[in-house]
């Protein structure tokens, strides 16, 4: 009788839970091209060691591994590790890749409002904004969400 060692697919596979950081995780989730890959990097700001970046209460955390890779958002829930303190999670997908305004998903991961896991798009520019007043409890998600443009995207309120 002999073993079989050929490889398990890799779908039934769930990636490792994401890491525990009190930083906002922006997860990268398409990895068709490092040059924009880089470019909302950038778009973001590159966070100190500890996380800290200017504007923003608690700072970004990147996730760059391939084990994400195409990962759906309702995966990604599944994966929010205990104790990830922040309230939204950022993801990196095809669309943020390849729009030149670099839209990423943004997801609601308030477990205390009827709306856990709603996701909306927002352009890098109005992270820090949405990340400080959802910790300070000043506005909710569905307050930037509701007033995404019509193809979904928040770019801010209106002047």
């Amino acid at each position: 009788m002999h073993h079989d060692h050929r490889k398990v697919p890799e779908e039934d596979v769930l990636p490792r839970t994401l890491p525990v950081t009190e930083c906002m995780l922006v997860v990268r989730t398409d990895f068709s091209d490092q040059g924009a890959w880089e470019a909302v990097r950038a778009a973001i700001g590159e966070p100190g060691e500890d996380g800290y970046l200017e504007d923003y209460m608690y700072g970004v955390e990147f996730v760059d591994d391939v084990g994400y890779r195409d990962i759906s958002g309702e995966e990604l829930l599944r994966l929010i590790p205990e104790g990830y303190d922040a309230s939204i999670l950022a993801v990196v997908d095809e669309t943020t890749i390849r729009s030149p305004e670099m839209p990423l998903v943004l997801v609601d991961l308030n477990e205390l409002n009827e709306e856990y896991g709603r996701a909306m798009r927002v352009i890098p520019a109005e992270l820090p904004s949405i990340e400080v007043n959802l910790h300070i409890g000043n506005m909710d998600f569905f307050e930037f969400a509701d007033n995404a443009d019509e193809d979904g995207v928040f770019r801010g309120f209106p002047e």
